[in-house]
């Protein structure tokens, strides 16, 4: 996973769309009462919250101890752990397993579904939503002609995001032993908030890029990128992202 500091406050506060919009990947999660779900990036757990309110026993995990530090203080009556989605250390504890806008920051693709898959029970499903294949191209090519432009091409990092097709994300799945159910990749341009919209969510979620520049290089980048997305991605006062997402349910089918 890329070297990624998670400021949760501002998470909440900037982009909380991203709990937002995951509130309708729980319909085909559909929790029931009394069923152990792990929640896997569960951020500051607004949505293991919402999957506890229908009865069930949620554990949620994060990467980031600032977002569970969050997480607890929110909803204390739930339990969370610091846990790296490559190092599940679970076997068949759970009925079920959700994910909401985490896969797509992992590299260890492999490592990942194998702990889904060996942490659930036989007959359990996993549901998932996370960037799919040409997830933000629009930002992505921005940051790459800006850094071209200033001459900073060859020290900018573009790679550090994992966004699969369905073909190459479902063969990863049923080649760990899952079958898959369902698997739909769609558009979902998603709003972002204020005028320093698109430069506050670049700042966020493509800090990565910039680790090999000092801060002045960096940005001139950020600001050159989002001049270019001007024309095109701020309407009517708003900023708009070119979100792409890969919806996923799979099962591990019974023994």
């Amino acid at each position: 996973m890329p070297e990624i500091v998670w400021d949760a406050t501002l998470y909440d506060k900037q982009h909380h769309f991203v709990s937002d919009y995951g509130a309708d990947v729980l319909q085909w999660l559909a929790p029931k009462a009394n069923e152990h779900i792990l929640d896997v990036g569960c951020g500051t757990g607004q949505l293991a919250a919402q999957i506890a309110a229908s009865g069930a026993i949620v554990l949620g995990t994060d990467a980031s101890a600032d977002m569970i530090a969050n997480a607890k203080l929110a909803h204390p009556e739930l339990t969370f752990e610091v846990v790296d989605g490559t190092k599940l250390h679970y076997s068949e504890n759970f009925d079920a397993i959700f994910s909401n806008a985490t896969f797509h920051w992992i590299e260890n693709q492999p490592a990942l579904v194998e702990g889904l898959f060996r942490s659930l029970k036989s007959g359990g499903r996993l549901v998932a939503e996370f960037g799919g294949k040409g997830n933000v191209k629009s930002i992505t090519n921005a940051i790459a002609s800006a850094a071209q432009q200033l001459g900073l091409a060859d020290q900018v990092v573009n790679d550090f995001w994992f966004f699969p097709s369905i073909s190459a994300y479902t063969t990863l799945l049923e080649s760990k032993g899952f079958e898959v159910e369902q698997a739909w990749l769609f558009d979902r341009p998603t709003k972002l908030i204020g005028e320093e919209g698109m430069y506050v969510w670049i700042n966020q979620f493509a800090r990565h890029a910039f680790k090999n520049l000092d801060a002045t290089q960096a940005e001139s980048i950020k600001n050159l990128a989002v001049e270019i997305l001007k024309p095109d991605y701020f309407i009517n006062g708003e900023w708009v992202a070119d979100y792409r997402r890969l919806r996923i349910k799979a099962w591990k089918a019974k023994a």
